[in-house]
């Protein structure tokens, strides 16, 4: 087995989803479908049980893709060796960020980080923080843009900037036409909230703990993406909690919303990068993180 045909089955491992996998590999979904059957062809035996929804791993599966997880493990440090004697600012840097961040971050970072590193070409992928992880530990990713806290063996987590939390409310909500409001009032609104899974999601119902209450979510509805729950919040399907980088440029272009702080304490996230401990590039880690606090972030505050 190919350390290409490895990458292949523990991506599909990961994803549990042909296209997704080859997507996340860079391949067509034939190219990974092919490789995968050449596998358990070699082997004598699936790895995976396709389903017509589904796909599962085997017990036989779950050893090789273990083994492999290993060996493409190595194979990172043994790269990382190899680029720790060439210029660390020409390199491709493959940069990770999730979603709830990348919208309204990459328009000013990516032209930052092009002064910061001219000659360092950028590789960028959008994925949920639960992806972003095994991508960054297998060596798909360099660095990721997640928040934080996040503490793992063999990784670093360093903080960036805060970012305070918004109230969005349609229009013609009662509250429009306060200055703010409490985390305690959004107990019994009709919230709008991302899906389960979202790590947003979550920091939104830690900072609302009366939102974590028996039923207080009955109401609540759900979007995919920030933007989509901007919308729903214009169209007056209720209010949204949503991170000031996201909430703040409403105010000067949507005239169906307000935007609101928090009342007291604000409630808030931690963005920051993470990386290998080994990743041999420390200075292309520092030029993220330059062009990071170089960018003009609506209500951001610069963790220096």
């Amino acid at each position: 087995m190919t350390l290409t045909e490895m990458r292949y089955v523990v991506a599909l491992a990961r994803e549990r989803h042909f296209g997704k996998a080859a997507d996340a590999c860079h391949v067509s979904q034939p190219t990974l479908s092919v490789a995968l059957k050449k596998v358990e062809g070699q082997i004598g035996a699936p790895l995976f049980e396709r389903g017509t929804n589904d796909i599962r791993i085997t017990p036989l599966g779950e050893r090789i893709v273990e083994q492999a997880r290993r060996v493409l493990a190595e194979a990172v440090k043994l790269e990382e060796i190899a680029e720790a004697t060439g210029d660390p600012m020409t390199g491709q840097l493959r940069v990770g960020i999730i979603y709830t961040i990348a919208p309204y971050l990459l328009p000013q970072l990516i032209p930052a980080l092009s002064r910061e590193a001219p000659k360092m070409p950028l590789f960028l992928k959008e994925d949920f923080t639960g992806n972003l992880i095994p991508a960054l530990k297998a060596g798909e990713l360099d660095v990721i843009v997640i928040a934080l806290p996040f503490s793992e063996p063999g990784l670093v987590a360093q903080p960036v900037y805060d970012e305070p939390f918004r109230v969005v409310v349609p229009a013609t909500h009662p509250w429009a036409g306060r200055s703010a409001v409490s985390g305690d009032e959004l107990d019994g609104q009709n919230m709008l909230l991302l899906g389960q899974g979202n790590c947003f999601r979550d920091q939104v119902l830690e900072s609302c703990p009366r939102l974590t209450a028996h039923d207080a979510l009955d109401h609540s509805l759900e979007g995919s993406s920030l933007e989509t729950i901007r919308y729903m919040v214009a169209s007056g399907a209720g209010v949204a909690v949503m991170p000031s980088t996201a909430a703040d440029p409403l105010m000067a272009k949507e005239p169906m919303v307000k935007v609101l702080p928090f009342s007291g304490v604000q409630p808030k996230r931690t963005v920051g990068l993470v990386w290998r401990v080994t990743f041999p590039r420390p200075q292309a880690i520092d030029a993220v993180r330059a062009a990071l606090l170089s960018c003009q972030l609506p209500g951001a505050k610069a963790i220096r």
